[in-house]
């Protein structure tokens, strides 16, 4: 199985994520490789990084891209850092699983 930003763990998966700010416009870029060899998913917002505002933005736009609340999202790591880990609530195979599938229809 080829690396991925998704990793199934008790209680969801959590995502391995590249946050660029003050972008032009709030988007998912995509799967990209890192320097250590893992693999992360690169997004961009147009908020800034202040008070929150640009790890609202970024679950906003993750909640929208992938159909699951908000609420069943935390940045677990690197709350004021661009490398962040986003734990997402659920059961881990179906969520692994609807993740993927975006990964496929929406990043070739």
């Amino acid at each position: 199985m080829s690396p991925s930003p998704f990793t199934p763990c008790a209680g969801g998966v959590k995502v391995a994520l590249r946050l660029t700010p003050k972008a032009s416009r709030d988007r998912i870029v995509g799967a990209a490789d890192e320097a250590d060899g893992s693999v992360v998913l690169k997004a961009q917002v147009t908020a800034v990084p202040e008070d929150g505002k640009a790890n609202a933005a970024l679950l906003k736009l993750l909640s929208k891209a992938w159909k699951i609340p908000k609420s069943d999202m935390d940045i677990v790591l690197g709350a004021t850092d661009r490398r962040k880990v986003i734990l997402i609530s659920g059961d881990s195979e179906d969520l692994r699983h609807r993740l993927d599938e975006w990964m496929a229809s929406n990043h070739d």
